[in-house]
């Protein structure tokens, strides 16, 4: 079993080193700075658009990499991440009065702001961005713009909403969506790891973030499911009875991750008979392979039109959370669910020819849209 091990982690490198060259070949914008974030199949770049997530992510991965992994640990990637956050700090956020501010969703290749949605999500990857920029540069205001921008977000989350702009309706009932606590439990680990001070500013935090996870647990622990009630019930229609397998599996992973940290061992066990076994009991598609996107827990047709394909990003969730059980408990089951996955995925998402993988693919795993960067992806 080691030995195949072995050659899992050599394919993972070997695809992980194509993916960082098709980004560092295609996506840097050498003249306003930050990156392209929709390139085609061959490396193309067919909308010129700078989506705020994507910026993030790729400063916090070319910085992790750099920190975390010798061979990545050229100035090359370096200096990339600072364009990239340069970009964000002159140009992501949408100023008010006082405070930090929404940031934008979509900008212009010039910085100018498109798009302002009404959720958290582009403040979160800012906070990851800077955070981990700062841990590389040792910018000590890089990482307090980080924790402030952090401060802001909790405050929308759990004191009060109406700085996203999204006054509430009265036919609208306040909903806990699974999203949102497993973004900012993300947010605490990225900001409390090696810094014992921040550690016990963000328990509080991270124990309620892990309260209001285990909420989804529903059916007699039978369904994670993605919307509930602020406390804890489960909702009518189909938001209530919504299923989305790679969250719950990504949840999984964040809650096993925070566990570990805390010495949690019940939590532990929850992580994965919970969030890492039922997702793929019912998430995963006995006829084709593969996780579905979507699914409705009474066995009705989700609404969402895309429900039934096969998208990279709940896979990868799945590698992370069977392989990072597996060393924690060795227990075969999860290894075996590992090996079960991988073999679909490295079969299906990557693009043999130009690098990179294709991201969204049909029920059957035949590629649907062959751009390898798109406002999400």
């Amino acid at each position: 079993m080691e030995a195949l091990l072995v050659q899992y982690r050599e394919m993972i490198r070997t695809e992980l080193d194509r993916a960082v060259d098709f980004w560092l070949k295609y996506s840097h914008d050498k003249q306003y700075g930050g990156f392209f974030t929709c390139i085609g199949k061959d490396g193309k770049i067919y909308d010129e658009l700078k989506y705020v997530w994507l910026q993030g992510r790729q400063v916090w991965m070319y910085c992790r990499l750099y920190r975390t992994t010798e061979r990545f640990c050229r100035p090359d990637i370096l200096e990339a991440a600072k364009s990239g956050g340069s970009f964000l700090q002159r140009f992501a956020r949408v100023q008010p009065a006082d405070g930090p501010g929404k940031c934008a969703f979509c900008l212009t290749r010039d910085g100018r702001v498109v798009k302002v949605q009404r959720t958290i999500f582009s403040e979160c990857f800012y906070i990851m961005a800077m955070d981990e920029l700062a841990r590389v540069t040792g910018d000590k205001e890089m990482q307090n713009d980080a924790e402030r921008m952090m401060d802001q977000v909790v405050h929308w989350v759990r004191i009060d909403s109406s700085g996203l702009g999204r006054p509430p309706q009265c036919g609208d009932a306040p909903v806990n969506s699974m999203a949102v606590p497993m973004m900012l439990l993300c947010l605490v680990d990225q900001l409390t790891e090696g810094r014992a001070g921040l550690a016990g500013k963000y328990r509080e935090l991270g124990d309620w973030c892990v309260t209001q996870i285990l909420q989804h647990v529903q059916r007699d622990g039978k369904a994670i499911l993605e919307n509930v009630s602020l406390d804890g019930q489960e909702l009518p229609g189909c938001q209530g009875r919504l299923q989305n397998p790679g969250h719950a599996l990504e949840a999984g992973w964040f809650l096993l991750q925070y566990a570990k940290a805390q010495g949690d061992a019940e939590l532990q066990k929850v992580a994965v008979a919970k969030f890492m076994d039922v997702p793929f009991l019912t998430g995963w598609d006995k006829q084709h392979g593969g996780l579905f996107y979507f699914q409705d827990v009474d066995g009705h047709c989700p609404t969402q039109l895309e429900w039934n394909m096969k998208l990279w990003w709940p896979h990868c969730e799945a590698l992370i959370a069977y392989l990072m059980a597996y060393s924690h408990f060795r227990e075969p089951a999860m290894l075996d669910k590992f090996t079960q996955v991988y073999d679909y995925t490295f079969s299906h998402f990557p693009d043999e020819k130009a690098g990179e993988w294709f991201g969204y693919l049909s029920r059957q795993g035949d590629v649907v849209l062959d751009f390898k960067g798109g406002p999400f992806k």
